[in-house]
């Protein structure tokens, strides 16, 4: 989403108006659910979708028009089954979507998210919270863990995206927390280019300082060489691990610092094999079998992954459902 605002924000300062095209609700089998928004400029869409489709093209058309009028709309659309050449969708489903107006000397509107940008930079929690009164925005703000203190708005801080009936809504734009990746091979470079346009911020280590090289990471927030041996970090209940260092003894020395770290998630690659005597290890170690359940691992989604590039689909996958709080099979790739 970091892209999405900073779109956004250059097309407002360049002196276009904009419309910011948000999914409220959604029921029933449709392309997104709520929270799912896209920016529209009179040139077109500028960033962002709600689906695709007809969805997005009703939309785009509306969109265009409340950028001439310089009002914001609110409508509801049924789309029932069909073919796919009919107006309405082969899935079907009901989506309600909002459509605010924004000028470009709206400079509450602007900063408003130039502060998401800013706490995505930071690896700050936010939410773009929005009061709605019929079709009209008549409030918006940026909220961030700094806001948790206030009851009203620390009610509309969740994980996902909120309506409540009285007209408040909110959207998690900012999900921090970092991607902690152990290791600094093939496999290593592949994810952290694959995690970058999900929005995952991540941090590469590796005792190595040949491998421990930015020029390798171009898309990675810190690359340091890393002692295994010298635990040195601090992991959140927001963080994901990712162990997949050279060998067994380095994948133990950091399975030992992290598994009682309460991580948002612990993956680490390898064989079922050398998976085994790694967890023998850490039972003899002092670790209980309810601790290590708590290991994804192998690593990644089970869809035939051989390549670095493709486990590194697998893992990304697997980490993109632990954010949206799913529960996916740990099979591994």
């Amino acid at each position: 989403m970091r892209e999405f605002w900073k779109t956004l924000i250059h097309g407002l300062e360049s002196g276009q108006p904009a419309c910011l095209v948000s999914l409220l609700s959604s029921a029933g089998s449709t392309p997104r659910s709520a929270g799912a928004m896209m920016a529209v400029l009179p040139g077109g869409i500028a960033d962002g979708t709600i689906g695709g489709g007809n969805v997005e093209f009703e939309a785009q058309k509306l969109a265009a028009e409340v950028l001439r009028s310089g009002r914001d709309e609110r409508r509801d659309y049924r789309f029932v089954q069909g073919n796919d050449k009919s107006l309405g969708m082969v899935c079907g489903g009901d989506v309600s979507v909002q459509f605010q107006f924004i000028s470009p000397e709206d400079e509450t509107a602007l900063n408003v998210f130039r502060a998401l940008v800013e706490a995505d930079g930071q690896g700050r929690d936010a939410w773009l919270v929005r009061r709605l009164e019929g079709s009209r925005v008549t409030r918006m703000q940026a909220a961030t863990a700094a806001d948790a203190d206030s009851f009203a708005l620390s009610a509309l801080m969740k994980d996902v995206p909120l309506l409540t009936e009285d007209g408040w809504f909110s959207i998690p734009v900012v999900r921090a927390g970092w991607v902690h990746i152990f290791g600094a091979g093939h496999v290593s470079r592949a994810l952290a280019a694959a995690l970058h346009p999900l929005g995952f911020r991540c941090a590469v280590y590796d005792d190595r300082a040949e491998f421990a090289d930015p020029a390798f990471f171009p898309t990675a927030q810190r690359v340091t060489v890393y002692d295994f041996k010298k635990p040195d970090l601090t992991v959140t209940p927001s963080d994901y691990v990712v162990v997949m260092t050279r060998g067994h003894q380095a994948d133990y020395e950091v399975l030992t610092q992290v598994l009682r770290s309460e991580a948002r998630y612990i993956g680490c690659i390898g064989s079922r094999q050398k998976l085994d005597l790694c967890r023998n290890r850490l039972l003899a170690a002092g670790f209980t079998p309810e601790e290590y359940a708590m290991l994804h691992a192998p690593i990644g989604l089970s869809i035939g992954a051989q390549t670095p590039e493709e486990i590194a689909v697998s893992v990304a996958a697997e980490l993109i459902s632990v954010r949206a709080g799913m529960e996916i099979s740990r099979q591994g790739g």
